[in-house]
């Protein structure tokens, strides 16, 4: 799977880049083929948000988090996606 991660309005982290790659590369066992993963972490005031889009498979998977806290952002967009994928891949 390759993931790629932009950084808006604030310091990548070794730390944060680790834990997005750990979380959305448990995608990757629910769809075939090649995977793309863009990851967006941005921050804007207090709210720290995260957009996630998958392409594999022959299919596009969005979506998008907003929270105080980045983990938890981050945790909440990936479960939306794998719960996108396994209803995908149920009436497929």
């Amino acid at each position: 799977m390759k993931i790629s991660i932009t950084f808006r309005h604030l310091e990548a982290t070794d730390a944060i880049k680790e834990y997005v790659n750990e979380k959305v590369g448990r995608i990757q066992r629910y769809l075939t083929g090649p995977v793309d993963a863009q990851v967006v972490l941005s921050t804007e005031r207090h709210l720290q948000g995260c957009d996630v889009t998958i392409s594999g498979g022959g299919k596009v998977f969005k979506s998008s988090e907003v929270s105080d806290d980045m983990y938890a952002s981050v945790d909440r967009a990936v479960d939306r996606l794998e719960r996108q994928v396994q209803k995908r891949k149920r009436t497929a």
